[in-house]
């Protein structure tokens, strides 16, 4: 007679380890580069942008509890500053209302320096690991934005980031070194493809070093 054995455990396929998650907070440039991000980290990690634009700091502050959510991210990768530097006037037509002329900026330096610090502190609570990612760059001829600002933003958010000991991804100085080309137009922000990719390859870098520090 024969005698049938029982599958060993052992003998079965291990549980697949669950991948890692990663948030991406951003505005439009994030929104664009974040499709390349979550095709170089296929098989590596789950990229999820929040929902909608993430404009400037204000808008952060309101909405960063429902962005976060209930998950448990390994990574956040974050920037704003474009939205916050930017001047509008309701009567401009510009798209979004820009106009540095007779506008209003968004966020005064002084302000954007207490939104990122608070900003930052909720996000400590996630125990995420963090990365900050510079304001991209300002090209002349920006409708609602002075070149030269990028740069002062930006050393506002490293003031802050390391008080916080949070990692700096400087796609500020990788987005002034692109050229023209990669840009949609003439004193455009937004980028095309070839842009994006470019970005996306120092965002997914980033990400997949700090995973790799866990």
């Amino acid at each position: 007679m024969t005698i049938s054995m029982p599958l060993l455990y052992a003998e079965e396929a291990p549980p697949k380890a669950e991948l890692p998650k990663v948030l991406i907070i951003g505005d439009s440039i994030s929104i664009g580069y974040t499709p390349f991000v979550v095709k170089a980290l296929k098989g590596k990690a789950v990229v999820t942008h929040n929902k909608g634009n993430a404009q400037h700091t204000g808008t952060g502050l309101d909405k960063l509890d429902e962005w976060i959510g209930d998950t448990q991210w390994d990574v956040i990768h974050f920037n704003w500053g474009l939205w916050d530097l930017c001047y509008r006037h309701p009567d401009s037509k510009n798209q979004g209302n820009r106009d540095k002329i007779k506008g209003t900026v968004t966020t005064t330096l002084e302000q954007y320096e207490k939104n990122l610090d608070e900003l930052v502190t909720r996000l400590e609570k996630t125990k995420a690991k963090l990365i900050w990612a510079h304001t991209t760059v300002v090209p002349e001829n920006e409708a609602g934005r002075f070149v030269g600002d990028d740069e002062k933003y930006n050393e506002v958010a490293t003031k802050i980031m390391k008080q916080h000991g949070v990692v700096i991804n400087d796609l500020y100085t990788l987005s002034k070194s692109l050229p023209s080309e990669y840009f949609v137009k003439p004193g455009d922000v937004h980028y095309k493809a070839d842009g994006y990719k470019a970005l996306a390859k120092r965002v997914a870098d980033a990400i997949s070093t700090a995973l790799e520090g866990e």
